[in-house]
């Protein structure tokens, strides 16, 4: 019998192979719990930030940036 953590591993395995970034990344805010301001606190992060940095940050993780 599959477990439950083998059950998300393969969804989220597909989900990233099927999915664009942006999908897949509003797939996982879609099926996270929500806790605090997320928003409020990307805002302040992005005004932090210049959009360099930011890219960097998502190649870093492992993103694929298209200019």
């Amino acid at each position: 019998m599959t477990t439950e953590a083998e059950v998300v591993r393969k969804v989220l395995s597909i989900a990233e192979r099927e999915l664009t970034l942006e999908e897949y990344a509003r797939f996982l805010a879609a099926i996270t719990p929500k806790v605090g301001d997320s928003v409020k606190e990307l805002r302040e992060y992005r005004d932090k930030a210049t959009y360099e940095e930011i890219l960097e940050r998502l190649k870093r993780r492992g993103a694929r940036v298209i200019q």
